[in-house]
């Protein structure tokens, strides 16, 4: 089978798809899929088991993704394709699959990627409604098939209007070996956000819970670990100084050996998020033996079935009662935690599992049939 995957740009500053989707890319090519990966830009020109292609694009209007080299490399690989899998929305290259497709007999397949949620259309809701007219509302009726990285996001595709039929595949995550895990013994005690510092990340909640708990948990510190994003970073950094918060640190991003040392280092990690489709901080972070703190806002309900963290809901009280009860606990039964969601990643969210499921969700659509058990029709 061949597949074409499609999305603007794959560089770290982007978040979790810059990760997932070359995962997913190289997971389907060890399951035997001919995968290939067009953008516009990337931080490496070359794929473990598949091919990376870089197109061009207009620098003047960069955001719309103009590219005519992708437009018709997309209407020349169609034809030889059984899949056509394009991630996010908004830009040319999310518009341009449904009409290389037109009259051939490649399937479409769009992954939103947390960009149909209430907050996400909220921003540049003037340029996206543009968009949505220039050709992105007949893009996304053109897909044969959605895939949801969680049930909220199918709540997402429908509420947009979309048909389709949605395969609810999570995104996997690397876990690492037992041998890699080094846990550090650090003083204080280390509380993790990982992430963008995005406004929809909501660490200004954070910072205001945490000023609220700081003096009764000395033996605690906070560490802020993520890009900067449209100068929100230097904002939170503000308000951290207006409130008086005490042992915070923002270390800026940390990628590849520099975010496992920050795993490695922290006993729980924090994720405050208005929204998330996935939220792959608490997917990388129970990989690694670390307990969470997650809104309801992400998809991570499991972490109280598992019992390996806390799913709350969102704003400053809710937060500082969970933080009151968590930074109690010892260190051992967090870590006893930490072991539970390692264990729980390992059975349903490492990527060979995640790669079949997606393989068999792209041969169900080109051959019908009874759709397979997390695909929804309704």
């Amino acid at each position: 089978m061949k597949v074409l995957h499609v999305t603007p740009r794959i560089d770290a500053a982007m978040g979790g798809p810059a990760y997932s989707i070359p995962a997913l890319a190289q997971a389907l090519a060890r399951q035997g899929a001919e995968v290939e990966l067009h953008v516009l830009r990337a931080d490496s020109a070359s794929g473990n088991g598949y091919r990376v292609h870089i197109h061009p694009n207009w620098p003047l209007v960069a955001k719309l993704g103009i590219s005519p080299s992708l437009r018709r490399t997309l209407h020349e690989q169609a034809a030889q394709a059984d899949i056509l899998h394009s991630h996010g929305l908004w830009t040319l290259p999310n518009i341009y699959p449904a009409a290389a497709i037109r009259g051939q007999k490649c399937r479409l397949v769009v992954s939103p990627r947390g960009m149909l949620t209430a907050w996400a259309l909220a921003r540049s809701r003037w340029r996206k409604k543009v968009m949505w007219l220039l050709g992105q509302k007949n893009a996304l009726r053109a897909a044969h098939g959605f895939h949801a990285t969680a049930e909220s996001e199918y709540h997402d595709i429908r509420t947009a209007g979309l048909k389709s039929p949605v395969a609810i595949i999570p995104n996997g995550v690397d876990i690492p070996p037992e041998t890699d895990l080094h846990r550090t013994t650090t003083n204080p005690r280390q509380l993790l956000f990982l992430g963008r510092l995005a406004p929809f990340k909501r660490v200004d909640v954070l910072l205001q819970a945490w000023r609220q708990v700081q003096e009764r948990f000395a033996d605690w510190c906070l560490e802020i670990v993520g890009p900067d994003e449209g100068g929100y970073g230097t904002y939170i950094k503000q308000l951290g100084d207006e409130l008086g918060v005490q042992r915070v640190a923002f270390r800026g991003p940390a990628y590849g050996p520099a975010k496992t040392q920050a795993l490695a280092q922290a006993q729980l990690l924090v994720l405050p998020s208005y929204s998330e489709n996935f939220g792959l901080a608490a997917a990388e972070a129970l990989a690694h033996g670390v307990p969470v703190i997650v809104t309801q806002g992400a998809p991570w309900s499991g972490v109280r079935t598992h019992r390996c963290g806390w799913w709350i809901e969102g704003g400053v009280a809710p937060l500082v009662a969970c933080l009151e009860q968590a930074l109690t606990l010892p260190p051992a039964e967090l870590a006893e935690m930490g072991t539970r969601g390692r264990e729980w990643m390992t059975r349903e969210f490492s990527w060979e599992p995640v790669a079949r499921m997606m393989l068999t969700t792209y041969r169900w659509l080109h051959e019908d049939g009874t759709p397979p058990d997390w695909v929804r029709t309704d």
